[in-house]
């Protein structure tokens, strides 16, 4: 599949009403895109793999999107095949008193991963972009009042390009999802929420708060999107009312990036392969 169809490219000012939720391309089936998932996944496990012994890459991927738009499940199935020892998931909810002593990149810069590792953040800096800027919360921010008004979201969106910026040149490669659902599709995930009794945990009476300002997520979405696209960090937006589709979509961002960095094992010089041939004889004495 063509990725770069869903790929926001850099400097463009995107509405999100122009681009669909409900696209599935020109896959036949669910289960068509089943068994391409699967093989991703397994390319995935091998180019991890490598990532990690390469040891020169880092790969930061975030998910950001409406509610019920399938983050959690989607992290589920799409990195169901990697090495849990080199992936790790961060899920950024409200931010703690010490974290709102710090700035709002301080709680994401801990959490980055290392060189050979896959990070995942499930929420990210964008919320600071986004519910802070909805529901006008910078004053919990504890801003210097001259500060915390002027040209603020200009200036965030500044720092943030400037911080995966500052990841990429130091090896941590950043890929961003929006999960790009509709508001009847979210409708109806949240009525299933509430019909299954297994499901009734993720429902919360918040939930149907935050749908009382989609639209206005919907601005912030596409105004921080279009600013923050960049050659070095880009935005996927990925069609999301089929999350079998979105799931291969993301991960055949995925291989494409892992791809794209040509990674490969460490070659051994010549002093290291004579080593080995006498490690190899000493353990056959044995």
């Amino acid at each position: 599949m063509k990725t770069s169809k869903f790929k926001v490219p850099p400097g463009k000012k995107i509405r999100l009403s122009d681009y669909q939720t409900d696209c599935v391309a020109d896959l036949e089936s669910k289960m068509a895109a089943g068994k391409l998932l699967d093989d991703n996944i397994r390319k995935m496990a091998e180019l991890q793999d490598k990532l990690y012994a390469h040891d020169r890459y880092g790969l930061l991927i975030i998910f950001q999107a409406m509610d019920a738009a399938g983050k959690d499940s989607t992290i589920k199935h799409v990195m169901s095949g990697v090495n849990p020892q080199g992936t790790q998931v961060y899920s950024f909810k409200q931010p703690s008193a010490e974290e709102l002593d710090h700035g709002y990149l301080w709680r994401i810069a801990k959490a980055v991963p290392e060189r050979g590792r896959i990070g995942i953040f499930n929420r990210s800096h964008y919320e600071d972009v986004l519910v802070v800027r909805v529901h006008d919360l910078i004053k919990l921010q504890k801003m210097p009042e001259k500060l915390n008004r002027k040209g603020i979201w200009r200036k965030r969106f500044a720092q943030i390009r400037n911080f995966e910026k500052y990841l990429f040149e130091n090896g941590i490669v950043t890929i961003k999802f929006f999960l790009h659902i509709s508001k009847e599709e979210q409708r109806k995930r949240f009525l299933r929420r509430l019909d299954r009794p297994s499901k009734n945990w993720k429902f919360s009476a918040a939930d149907l708060k935050e749908r009382e300002y989609w639209e206005d997520y919907q601005k912030c979405y596409q105004e921080a999107i279009s600013a923050t696209s960049t050659g070095y960090a880009p935005w996927y937006i990925i069609p999301a009312d089929k999350k079998w589709f979105a799931r291969l979509v993301v991960s055949d961002v995925i291989i494409d990036t892992l791809q794209s960095l040509k990674l490969s094992y460490p070659v051994l010089d010549e002093d290291q392969k004579k080593n080995l041939a006498i490690y190899r004889e000493r353990l056959a004495k044995e």
